[in-house]
């Protein structure tokens, strides 16, 4: 089979020899014009005055619109239709889209867009969690208040207890292709559109809105993202828009692209979280009841935060069974831009909250953390052993599978794992051996000190808003025996394509180089979900392994039918058709089938079974199924500068029966350095009046290949996935991420080393943050 087989990424050789073919790479027809925006230099206030001429005067430009401009609808948001296109009176955020510049070369309309002579009447942004708590600026009338059992009796009851508190800030997607957009209107009123977006069936549905058109009059096609990370789930709404526009009231094809200055002023982050616990245990390290509270700075609109929030507080128990717990989620309107969708989508914001909570546990009982994290741990699936991609059985002690452990949410965990993942992990990554190594280095060095830490992510997959788990796919199969194939995910990197073209081509026993991987389009499949919430695998894999079993269910009928047999006899495999003594070539099979008017072509249809969840009341089951990992990071710092260094990662990640070993072991290594990213050096800052000093790579620091780990181990758990997924694969997306968690709790274990007081180091961990945290251990 083609499945669990490590081939290269689909685009590989196009990547690396720079052929591959983005939005900004189409060649575009003759007259093409190019868009920009003109932005808001004021955080909150009411325009008053709006003068263009000098940017319809300026060289180059065709035209320039403002709201009033707008043939139909003027919004772009993915949820509450509260993000205007272009602003009305008001402006929410420094960098708001106030008019369109629609010019002859892109130079020209980005120059014209800095000359509109606009007054606003400007008012006092909110900008920080505490700013807009005490102004009740928020998203919902109130908090979201999830409950399991009786907390306020666990921790008054509790042998001990302790509150502490984690801050942590949002995160620039970097995505290498900015957003870009291109709208190519046709000769009867239908638009065609290029985006680079995770999500073609909203861009065809918004630009749809904005000409005042059916879905079928707009086709949005996607052939490949240069990276996406959920900032290009609903953040390429606003281009993809102004593009169809600006082709309608021109006439001809418009272009639109973000430099990296203006694509990082305009465009969402992740949301930045504050986490309060107050949390009870025994002297054993086992928490007996938590109260956590989550502050989420949500931006001006709503995009998707009220989904990331829900989704923090679903993951705020991590790893471990929590018998009294209370979740409270405040959803907080502030004067920035609109936070969005980010790998993770909330998850790994509220499992640093748990991740913190359980270190300073074992700070508190002078335990390590390992034990403290294992004693909490759900309980094991029964017989639950892995092996690794070296063939190395591995499995530690297991705790029996216990009838009825549930999340805060009420969802039954069946399936967790990390039990054997960890024994395994700290055998093979010497754990024992290092941190006694580390604390000899530590006890004979005074200026650099080292650190090692642990942490495991347990990650739920599925969307949490139901209906978004369908996917569609359409299956071709040539009279020459080629395939090409087509669904509803998109391809940013993450090798989406080549890992469902061998799902088709296992399905079919051939070859994968007979399967063409061809470009995401509306027109073809259509209400298509965002490639998003790690299931672009579980939902397209699925529809085009039924798409594929159609047709080969179709040609084996036929073919038994000639042999007189039955089609189970009717064998495909390795390129061949075999049935009864008689063997022919799949092409040869495909011809005979499609002489005798055999349909070759199919769609194929899933929809995520068993799924339940009422966000409301913080009930059900939102998930098919938990991906789990663990990793272990060694750090060292320099405690005169706070500068800091990742010596080496150790990771274990369950990817369930790998479709491709090698995709998902990328998806592993660059997950994690992104989450260590996050928290240690890509700092997010905003000055009083609320415009982003960091907005550009000369002051956001995203992680450098010099940034990795010297020593980096990754190997996947090889267990197939008890949930019926295709061939027992599980998502690789995301999951990965929160394991760069790792190194920012073995960055608050070198501070330990420091002196006695506990180092309540906030995210990100910068040099600047380090040094802070070594002066207060310091002092005590």
């Amino acid at each position: 089979m083609s499945v669990a087989k490590s081939l290269p990424h689909d685009a590989a050789k196009l990547h690396v020899t720079g052929a591959a073919r983005y939005i900004d790479d189409i060649p575009t027809p003759t007259g093409t014009l190019h868009l920009a925006f003109g932005m808001s230099e004021v955080a909150c206030g009411t325009i008053t005055a709006m003068n263009l001429d000098k940017v319809r005067a300026a060289d180059g430009v065709v035209a320039v619109m403002v709201a009033d401009d707008l043939p139909f609808a003027n919004d772009v948001s993915p949820s509450a239709h509260d993000e205007p296109l272009l602003a009305v009176d008001t402006v929410h955020y420094l960098g708001q889209p106030l008019f369109l510049v629609i010019a002859t070369s892109h130079l020209a309309a980005r120059k014209a867009a800095r000359l509109g002579d606009i007054e606003i009447a400007e008012q006092t942004p909110i900008l920080t969690i505490d700013q807009a708590l005490a102004a009740d600026s928020r998203f919902e009338e109130g908090p979201r208040i999830w409950t399991k059992g009786d907390v306020d009796t666990a921790l008054t009851g509790a042998a001990h207890r302790l509150q502490g508190t984690i801050e942590m800030g949002g995160q620039e997607h970097f995505y290498l292709e900015g957003q870009a957009a291109l709208a190519l209107p046709q000769d009867d009123g239908e638009m065609v559109v290029h985006s680079s977006t995770q999500h073609p069936t909203e861009i065809q549905h918004k630009v749809a809105d904005a000409l005042g058109l059916a879905m079928h009059d707009v086709r949005c096609e996607v052939r490949r993202m240069g990276g996406g990370f959920g900032g290009k789930e609903s953040q390429g709404n606003a281009l993809a828009v102004g593009c169809a526009v600006a082709a309608r009231l021109t006439g001809k094809p418009c272009k639109m692209r973000y430099d990296r200055d203006d694509d990082m002023t305009i465009t969402g982050k992740r949301h930045d979280f504050r986490i309060d616990y107050d949390v009870g245990f025994d002297g054993d390290g086992r928490v007996t009841g938590v109260d956590f509270t989550h502050a989420t700075r949500c931006g001006w609109a709503l995009d998707l935060s009220l989904p990331v929030a829900d989704r923090a507080m679903l993951h705020a128990d991590n790893a471990y069974l929590l018998p009294n717990a209370r979740i409270t989620s405040h959803r907080l309107k502030t004067n920035t831009q609109s936070a969005t969708a980010y790998r993770g989508f909330g998850g790994p914001q509220g499992v640093v909250g748990i991740e913190r909570m359980m270190d300073h546990i074992a700070a508190t009982l002078n335990l390590d953390p390992i034990v403290v994290r294992q004693r909490n741990y759900y309980a094991e699936m029964d017989g639950a052993v892995g092996q690794n991609t070296r063939g190395t059985r591995f499995g530690g002690e297991h705790s029996p599978k216990t009838a009825g452990q549930t999340t805060p949410y009420g969802m039954e965990v069946t399936d967790f794992i990390l039990h054997g993942m960890t024994d395994a992990l700290l055998k093979s990554s010497d754990y024992a051996a290092r941190k006694a190594a580390v604390a000899k280095f530590n006890a004979e060095n005074t200026v650099l000190k080292r650190g090692i830490a642990f942490s495991p992510v347990k990650f739920g997959i599925s969307f949490t808003l139901t209906h978004l788990n369908q996917a569609g796919a359409l299956v071709h199969v040539y009279q020459d025996g080629s395939i090409r194939m087509n669904h509803g995910g998109t391809e940013m990197g993450q090798g989406l394509f080549q890992k469902v073209a061998q799902v088709a081509a296992s399905r079919f026993g051939v070859d994968v180089s007979t399967v063409k991987i061809t470009a995401t389009d509306t027109g073809k499949v259509p209400n298509t979900s965002a490639t998003a919430a790690s299931s672009g695998t579980d939902l397209n894999g699925m529809a085009v392994q039924i798409a594929c079993d159609t047709i080969r269910d179709r040609i084996a009928a036929f073919i038994a039918e000639q042999y007189e047999t039955t089609a189970d006899n009717v064998i495909f495999a390795d390129g061949k058709v075999t049935v009864n003594d008689a063997t022919m070539t799949f092409a040869e099979a495909v011809l005979l089938a499609y002489s005798n008017r055999v349909s070759l072509s199919a769609t194929g249809f899933y929809k995520t079974p068993d799924l339940e969840w009422d966000r409301i009341k913080g009930q059900g089951r939102p998930f098919f199924y938990f991906a789990h990992g663990c990793a272990v990071t060694e750090v060292v710092i320099d405690t005169l500068t706070g500068e800091n260094r990742i010596l080496r990662a150790d990771i274990l990640h369950d990817a369930g029966a790998s479709l491709n070993p090698d995709i998902d072991i990328g998806q592993v290594e660059g997950g994690y350095v992104q989450g260590a990213g996050w928290l240690t050096t890509e700092e997010l800052v905003w000055d009083d009046k609320g415009r982003l000093r960091t907005h550009a790579p000369s002051t956001y620091k995203i992680p450098a290949c010099s940034d990795r780990p010297d020593i980096f181990n990754v190997a996947l758990w090889d267990q197939p996935n008890p949930a019926k997924t295709v061939y027992r694969s599980k998502a690789v997306g995301e999951p990965p991420f929160m394991l760069g968690i790792s190194a920012f709790l073995a960055l608050s274990d070198a501070i330990s080393s420091c002196g006695e007081g506990y180092p309540a180091l906030d995210a990100p961990a910068t040099a600047e943050a380090v040094l802070d945290a070594v002066t207060r251990v310091r002092n005590g």
